[in-house]
């Protein structure tokens, strides 16, 4: 009799594993998790800049940056994940130049002194173009050979008066670049 219970208890687990699968149940994927990751991650002239201090000095939050280099010319350009526009791009290259030279080949027309930045160094805006708004610059010619170039290219639509106020702020970050960590 024993032996008839086990026969019947195992035929019964063989019959019910053949029983239809039940339908897997939809799991949603993980929300995706937010990282920080700096600009210097990027290399190049990246490594000069940081999204902290931009903020602090510019007023906007950047969280995406890419680097580019071509010879001795090392070039960063950040922006906000969600937006073209504004773009904040940091240009150095090894240089030669002097004093003099900076002032008559480089210094833009009607371009501002700017003070405490470099050997020498200036500022100033541009009009808005084709497809984005005015440019704010600051160049300077470093004390390590080195000619050095921040600029914000604004949004269509943004005013001049307010990229003329920004180049304060960008001769400010100019300030805390050290080109000699290139």
């Amino acid at each position: 009799m024993r032996g008839r219970i086990v026969v019947v208890g195992l035929a019964g687990l063989l019959v019910s594993g053949c029983a239809a699968e039940a339908e897997p149940v939809a799991v949603p994927p993980p929300a995706p998790i937010a990282v920080d990751v700096a600009a210097a991650s990027s290399g190049g002239a990246c490594r000069l800049l940081d999204f902290t201090v931009i903020e602090q000095l510019v007023k906007v939050r950047f969280d995406v940056a890419a680097a580019s280099e071509q010879g001795d010319t090392h070039t960063c350009v950040v922006r906000a994940g969600s937006a073209a526009l504004p773009e904040l791009t940091l240009s150095v290259s090894e240089t030669t130049i002097d004093k003099t030279t900076f002032a008559a080949d480089v210094v833009p027309d009607k371009a501002a002194k700017v003070t405490g930045l470099g050997q020498q160094a200036y500022r100033r805006t541009t009009a808005a173009a084709s497809g984005h708004g005015p440019v704010a610059e600051v160049g300077w010619l470093a004390t390590d050979g080195r000619l050095a170039t921040v600029s914000w290219t604004g949004a269509r639509g943004s005013e001049r008066a307010a990229a003329e106020k920004l180049t304060g702020d960008l001769a400010a970050l100019a300030k805390k670049v050290d080109t000699r960590a290139l």
